[in-house]
């Protein structure tokens, strides 16, 4: 396929990371020259220098022929433009980031169709939508569901109560057959383990499992179940307006906003959640308003020091669940490893979002999720491959890549050294950056 990206910031660099792994045709617009100069010599890729909504710059990156264009610059009228554009041009399908939920309403679709836009990416509602799915499950970091809901991969940190700490992955898996421990994240390193190794203390530990066993791991994890009904949220964000709107009737929320006007505007449009003109870094304040009874606390504001420091101490004042947005995405490794809950970040999950779209429409391709340094990528075994040859432990697999599980006749089955793939089983793989190349000639 022949892929452009218009836009070369972090999602747009984020997601030619993702594609270029993948052997695609991309080429990446933007007029920064010095950054597409430094993506050029690091990824498999072209670029073109110039604005994604000019004609000469577009046919130079040959977008009659393009398969899909995508639009992921700061500015949604400038993406809408650049997919219109691009239409006219010959370009087969388009995607754009926008940044208002109006343009997402089923009503609008039909207009921006006419447009030349195929696709619309609202990061912010996707940020909205995991806060939600991580208020359900609050004693998990990571949740993604995996073939249709058939498999669950779960991430979750082992505290001193977990019952498999200082076990050998060998010794856990004799006992328990419902789930496979696909990577591990220690420090700043992610493992793809082996059976000598061992959990430990801290350790961010990826279980897959199916869905009939999820009690079952968080007993194993030592996890408790907090029933989220009041929620604190600091900073009126676009993602805290999203959330207050799709959030469940049962959960109640209280609005922490420092800018006074800002904070009036908010009380106009959400009539139902209580707003609080104040400073959420202030400790006082956030006793007063009872951060003491609060089941969650979540941190959007434009800072991601200020998020991961407020979540800590929201920590100390004893909220069980807290969710930092980290924007900065050199930090997020270093926050994964702080007392600091869950994560969010919209650049990766807007990318991760639009690289799944993609592939949706090729089962034969890999879908990835961003997950540490490491990919997560459910495959289709084809007739006569490698991976179908011999049991998985007789394969000889890759050190830095392990099965997790696999889909049967529309089954979730967790791999084991027994395990015989077959053609046509949907396989869900883990890899380090290093295996994708291996994962290939494993599939085809």
């Amino acid at each position: 396929m022949k892929i452009i990206i218009a836009g070369a910031g972090e999602v747009g660099t984020h997601l030619a990371k993702l594609l270029s792994k993948e052997e695609q045709d991309i080429i990446l617009i933007d007029a920064d020259i010095e950054k597409l100069q430094w993506i050029d010599s690091n990824y498999n890729l072209m670029t073109v220098a110039g604005s994604p909504t000019s004609f000469k710059v577009l046919k130079k990156a040959g977008v009659n022929n393009a398969d899909l264009f995508i639009a992921v610059m700061p500015f949604e009228s400038r993406n809408i433009t650049a997919c219109t554009l691009a239409t006219k041009l010959g370009a087969k399908k388009t995607v754009a980031r926008i940044d208002n939920y109006e343009y997402l309403l089923p009503e609008n679709r039909a207009f921006f169709r006419e447009l030349g836009v195929d696709e619309l990416i609202y990061p912010e509602m996707l940020a909205a939508e995991e806060i939600v799915t991580a208020l359900k499950r609050t004693w998990v970091r990571n949740w993604f569901e995996l073939c249709n809901g058939e498999l669950i991969l779960i991430g979750v940190k082992l505290r001193e109560k977990a019952q498999i700490l200082n076990h050998k992955l060998c010794d856990l898996t004799r006992q328990n057959n419902y789930y496979h421990i696909a990577a591990i994240k220690r420090n700043e390193e992610t493992i793809i383990p082996r059976g000598n190794d061992e959990l430990q203390l801290n350790d961010i530990v990826y279980f897959t499992t199916t869905p009939d066993h999820i009690q079952d791991i968080r007993e194993l994890t030592g996890k408790t179940e907090v029933d989220v009904r009041k929620v604190m949220i600091m900073g009126g964000s676009r993602i805290a307006i999203r959330l207050i709107h799709i959030a469940p009737e049962y959960i109640k929320m209280k609005l922490i906003e420092c800018d006074r006007e800002k904070s009036f505007k908010l009380v106009e449009k959400m009539h139902d959640t209580v707003i609080i003109h104040g400073d959420a870094r202030d400790i006082d304040l956030l006793k007063e308003e009872g951060i003491r009874d609060t089941d969650a606390f979540i941190a959007l504001t434009d800072s991601s020091e200020t998020n991961i420091l407020a979540c800590l101490t929201a920590k100390r004042l004893g909220v069980a669940k807290t969710i930092a947005e980290v924007e900065n995405i050199p930090f997020i490794s270093t926050a994964e490893g702080l007392n600091i809950g869950s994560i969010i970040n919209k650049k990766l999950i807007a990318a991760s979002r639009i690289f799944q779209l993609l592939l949706d429409s090729d089962s034969s391709n890999v879908k990835c999720l961003a997950l540490a340094d490491a990919e997560v990528a459910e495959l289709v075994a084809k007739e006569g491959s490698k991976i179908t040859k011999a049991p998985v432990k007789d394969l000889t697999l890759p050190k830095d890549l392990t099965l997790g599980g696999l889909i049967r006749d529309g089954k979730g089955i967790i791999v084991n050294g027994n395990t015989q793939i077959q053609a046509n089983d949907h396989v869900v793989v883990f890899c380090l950056d290093t295996a994708i190349r291996k994962i290939e000639k494993l599939f085809n």
